[in-house]
This record gives structure tokens, sequence and C-alpha cells, in this order.
């Protein structure tokens, strides 16, 4: 048992009992533990089916979560660059004439993502996914609507930057639900389709709100967005349900105390939980000391941030492409975002069908039964080839007014190139930092929403002075340099590299069945010590505590 000083330095989630193995054994039916020689009362799932456990959820409903957190996360991207095409419209009612602050009227909204998932992660993990995932939801909402009674340039980013903010929720705590419902076995396809939604919503967004500038006010681009976000609001209000394990385990550890007969038994509290300012500071800059002090999140912080940045610049100049260069009108020209929306959802199923098995495979052949996040990267490998090509055509072909199905086609194999990475990384991150998913997720998504941020800003003057060809010629190069040797540095030293890490994983047996223990203490008769419970899986024993 640890000691009253050692619990006031551990947050939710990251303590085990030292003897967690009798624990196994020493279950009631109720999933209660009294420790033996002692007035400790550990709570756990009743058993290892218990349905109560997400991770025994029936398959429907695991389904059913996984598609509902999708669509949060499909619906704020959209927003994020469905005003793209009428920024030029918005640049005239407001009177802008720098391509700087035109940019930032888009990207802004990505500035939000960078500093929204710090926070929001951390507090997912200290109150639940749920109630944080759809009150964030919905102050997205409410300046969203905003957005579409701005009076003036000034209003319009402030309320599109508040707006990101609150959209920012479910790249960060999304992850977390998969995490949470998922096996490590089964949570490769839920995570590709997961991860789709950030970067298909985007590509829809511009193709819808191309022909809303053109047949009526950029207005629209704002309200149609909300109205169909009240939908899916309504959606996770009915079926989303709690699946943070340590935040249920603390609901049942209340429920049972309520029964218990304090008043007669002389109750006394000690060893006291820490503050909740206490808490909530640790939990807050916990997303921090995982970038500041984990070499891999560096790393793959670093390669996402690249990625994203390249997205979002795509998003922001293929109406300049396709307008300036093949004098398409802005709905016609926008459809070509439908190209990098098919590169997106192709590479994504065919990964999707696949990444799992190869983990299996790998698992059984490469890792004598052990799971090891590296098993993940092997998408990594074509998707790091695959994204310069594209990019190389695209801005080749439109330099040289190639026909504009060979740029789409460029386009294409950047959208496929993208998703690949994308998805490896994500999945990577997820199966070495189970528990604290939300806030490892948080620290990898602030730099590269940075970049989605600032690479739109300095497109314009680049394509400018350098041309398409050269400017995506500098951008395939550092995706070259930075990416192609990233999946066999990882596959190499990945695994020591998170040797050293405290929060990461380490791993564990495939067959070993997954242990959750939850420490409420009560005394019985003289004594009770109030903790929050913890959670703890074999699969997510953590270093270090």
């Amino acid at each position: 048992m640890s000691s009253p000083t050692e619990s006031t330095q551990t947050l939710p989630g990251e303590r085990i009992p030292e003897n967690a193995a009798a624990v196994m054994h020493n279950k009631n039916e109720r999933g209660e533990y009294e420790e033996p020689g002692s007035n400790v009362l550990w709570v756990d799932w009743e058993g290892p089916d218990d349905p109560q456990n997400p991770k025994n959820w029936a398959f429907r409903k695991k389904w059913l979560a996984t598609t509902i957190v999708s669509l949060f996360t499909f619906i704020s991207p959209v927003s994020s660059s469905m005003v793209a095409p009428a920024t030029e419209q918005v640049a005239k009612e407001f009177g802008v004439t720098s391509s700087v602050l035109t940019a930032m009227m888009t990207s802004v909204f990505i500035l939000g993502y960078a500093f929204g998932p710090l926070f929001l992660g951390p507090m997912s993990e200290l109150w639940g996914r749920t109630r944080v995932l759809q009150t964030s939801n919905l102050f997205y909402l409410a300046w969203n609507i905003g957005c579409g009674f701005a009076q003036n340039k000034g209003q319009l980013i402030a309320f599109r930057f508040l707006a990101g903010l609150g959209g920012s929720a479910p790249l960060a705590i999304g992850g977390g639900v998969l995490g949470d419902i998922w096996s490590v076995e089964e949570r490769g396809k839920a995570s590709a389709i997961y991860s789709l939604a950030p970067l298909l919503g985007p590509v829809i967004g511009p193709v819808c709100g191309g022909w809303i500038a053109e047949r009526s006010t950029w207005r629209w681009v704002f309200w149609s967005t909300s109205i169909i976000d009240v939908l899916i609001q309504c959606a996770g209000l009915v079926y989303l349900k709690e699946s943070f394990a340590p935040y249920l385990l603390e609901q049942k550890a209340k429920r049972i105390r309520a029964t218990m007969d304090l008043e007669n038994s002389h109750v006394k509290e000690i060893n006291p939980m820490p503050s909740w300012k206490d808490i909530f500071g640790r939990a807050l800059t916990r997303p921090f000391a995982l970038f500041a002090h984990e070499p891999i999140m560096q790393l793959l912080g670093l390669y996402m941030a690249l990625i994203y940045g390249i997205f979002y610049l795509f998003l922001t100049t293929i109406p300049a492409i396709f307008t300036g260069i093949y004098h398409m009108p802005i709905g016609t020209g926008g459809l070509n975002y439908i190209a990098l929306g098919i590169g997106l959802t192709g590479a994504s199923q065919i990964n999707a069908r696949y990444m799992d098995k190869i983990y299996v495979y790998l698992r059984r052949t490469r890792g004598n039964g052990m799971n090891e996040p590296e098993f993940r990267l092997p998408s990594m490998v074509p998707g790091t080839i695959v994204m310069p090509i594209g990019l190389l055509i695209t801005g080749w072909a439109a330099q040289n007014h190639i026909h504009w199905v060979v740029t789409d086609l460029g386009i294409l194999l950047v959208g496929a190139g993208m998703i690949l990475t994308f998805q490896s990384i994500q999945v990577y991150v997820l199966d070495t930092f189970t528990l604290h998913a939300a806030s490892a997720l948080a620290a990898v998504s602030c730099l590269r929403s940075l970049a989605g941020f600032g690479f739109p800003l300095f497109a314009p003057i680049m394509y400018e002075k350098l041309g398409y060809g050269k400017g995506d010629t500098i951008l395939a190069c550092a995706a070259i340099v930075l990416g192609c040797p990233a999946p066999f540095l990882f596959w190499i030293y990945g695994k020591k590299i998170r040797s050293m890490s405290k929060y990461a994983r380490k791993p564990v047996s495939a067959q070993t069945p997954p242990v959750v223990a939850s420490e409420k203490p009560f005394n019985r008769t003289e004594e009770t010590r109030t903790q929050r419970p913890t959670t703890a899986e074999t699969e997510k024993t953590l270093s270090g505590h």
C-alpha cells in the first residue's frame, strides 16, 4: 500500500496496488477486495467479463461510440476549412487587403486546436470523457454560430479562435475513448476510421463552401455547419456513454460507500484526497511534461507537424490553383478537393483492413507474443514515399499548366500519403500511452496544430516568389528528409526510447488477461481513506509508479 505521501504525488490512473496479483485471486463477486490484515477495500470490476467494463461492451455499442466520436471529430474540422473558398468574399466585405490576414481567417481556427487539447485532454481524465467532450462541443457551437453574425474582421478572427478551442476536444478525447473501449488487437481498424475524420472533414468542407460562396452568402458557411453539429450533439447525448474506467470505478466506489453504515462505524478520515487544485494543476501540466521529457513525443510531434502543415497549406491553396491557373468558377474549383478526399479515404480503408492483421502477425512472428507499438509502423513506409511524390506532381503540373487531372492525381497521392502516416503515428501514440492517451494526443496535436496555423500564412508569399513547382519541391524535400527515415528509425530505436519513459506502458503478453484494479479504500469499522480510484490494466502497466 502506498504511503500517504505517495498518494498525494500520484494522479488518477497512475498507481496500482503493490499486491495487485493477490487482488486477482481474492475478489468477491462484486469485484471488491478487502486487503488481508487491514481495513482497506479495493474496488474492481465484477470479474473479467463485467459488462460495465468498457472493454467488455457489446461490439455494436463499441462501434456506435466510435462512430459518434468520429462525427464529433469530423464536424469541427469541416468548419476549419469550409470558409476557405469564401475568404475572398469575406475580405471584400470587411475591406481586407493583406494576403496574410486573409489566410488567417481560415487558419486561426487551427490555432485553437493547438491550445484547447492541452487542458481539455487532462480534464477528460479527471471528470470523464463524455462530460468534457459534449460541453466543449456546445462551446464550439455557440461561437461557430457567432461567426455567422460577425460584423468585422476582428470579430470573425476572435470568434473563429474560440470556436477552434471548443472544437479541439474530439481531437484529444476521441483517441482516449478508443483506448478505453477497444483492445490492442482491435484498435487499428477503429483508429483508422477515427483518424480519417479530422482530415476528411477539411476536404468536404471546402467542396460545400465553394458552392455556398457562389450561390449564397459566406455567413451560411457557419450556419450550415452549426445545424449539422446540433444533430451530432443530440446523438451524443443519447448514445455516447462514459468510457473512462477510473471515472466509472470512482462512481462505483461512491455507490458502495453510500451503502455503508458510516454513522455507526465511527469513521475518521486519514490520507485525505489531494485538493482539486493540486490534482488539476498536475493534470494540466501532464501534456507539457510528456512533450518536454519524452523524446518519442518530440520526434513524433515534429513529423506530425510537417504533415499537418502541408495538409492545411494545400487546403488554402487549392482554390488559388484551380481558379487562378485553370480559371474555374469557385464552386467548380472546390470540387477538386474531392481528389484529396479520395486519396484520404481510399488509403484509410486499405490501412483499416490490414493494420490489425499486420500487427497480430508481427506480434506472433517478431514479438514472441508481446504487444509492441512498433508493430504499427509498416503502414507508415508507403505513406512517407507517396506523399513527396504527390507534392512534386501537384507543384510542377500546376506550374506548367498541365491538364487539371494530373494536378488532381498529385493531390490524391498527397492525401493517401498523409493518412497512412497520420494513422500510423496516431495508433502508435495510443498504444504507447494508453492510460494517458488524451494527454499524449494533446501533446502531439499542439505542435501539429501550430504548423497547421502557420503554414497557410506563408504559403501565398512562397508561391508568389517561387511558383508552385519550386515551392512544392521544397516541401517534398522536407518530407523526404524527415519522413522516409522515420519508420525505420522508430522500428530500430523506438523500444529503447520508450523504455526511458515513465508514462509509456511496458510490453506485456497478449495472452495475459486484463486486470483492472480500482482503489477506493474504506474502513468498515474504524477509518476511511479517501483516494480517487485508479485503473491499472496489465496492458497499461506504467513504469515509475
